[in-house]
């Protein structure tokens, strides 16, 4: 199987520069590797550092040392390194972050916020709007909401919205934060689904999920954060 994410000797402490200097060590020395297919769960207790760790992967947190080489056109990038208009280039076409918060865009409808990824990777608007409305409808958000702009539904409502929007066309890694947190027990099971299919296509998963059958579902191995903790 191909490697999709290397990890390598990736380190993180934060600074509080308002506050003195203080250092506030997360993890330490974190080595490993995803490939395509795979589903990485996170695990370890509250404040051990996996959103970090996964905004890292990401490339919104910068590590204190380390790597992250990311397969991309068939070759690995260190995204630590990148220059960003490369990391961009990377989110477009290869990595993305499942959240479990919709960034609303005012006036902008559920269905066009769904169908965007599709228009970007070069989908004819026919097919992506046809795309869009069958992840909508499958998420079980009504139809009467598809043309309306997410910022009055629900947080349960949004959050089928964004999870639509990265399930449309999933991208080749996924990073993925508490996807199930306000979803009834129909709409996780149906991302559940969805996590699998993208797997089974070949997308590689790191993702932290708190609902133990959630994590269970779709884990095909844990990474225990909590072993690469680094003492204050």
């Amino acid at each position: 199987m191909t490697t999709m994410i290397q990890v390598e000797n990736v380190s993180k402490e934060f600074v509080l520069h308002n506050q003195g200097g203080v250092r506030l060590p997360v993890f330490d020395a974190i080595d490993f590797s995803v490939a395509a297919g795979e589903a990485l769960v996170l695990a370890g207790a509250s404040g051990a550092g996996k959103s970090s760790l996964l905004r890292i992967l990401y490339g919104n947190y910068r590590p204190s040392a380390g790597a992250i080489r990311i397969t991309h056109d068939g070759r690995p990038v260190d995204i630590v390194q990148a220059v960003p208009r490369t990391v961009l280039e990377i989110r477009r076409r290869t990595l993305s972050f499942v959240s479990q918060f919709l960034r609303v865009i005012p006036r902008v409808s559920a269905l066009d916020i769904v169908r965007d990824p599709l228009l970007a990777r070069g989908v004819a608007p026919e097919e992506a709007s046809e795309r869009a409305k069958a992840m909508l409808a499958r998420l079980n958000l009504p139809q009467r909401l598809w043309e309306l702009a997410p910022a009055t539904f629900s947080g349960g409502e949004q959050q089928r919205v964004n999870i639509a929007r990265s399930f449309v066309d999933p991208s080749p890694i996924m990073l993925i934060d508490e996807p199930t947190a306000s979803l009834d027990a129909a709409n996780r099971d149906v991302v559940v689904a969805l996590i699998g299919e993208a797997r089974a296509a070949g997308a590689a998963i790191v993702g932290i999920f708190h609902d133990e059958a959630v994590r269970e579902a779709v884990a095909t191995r844990y990474l225990d954060i909590t072993a690469f903790r680094k003492a204050a």
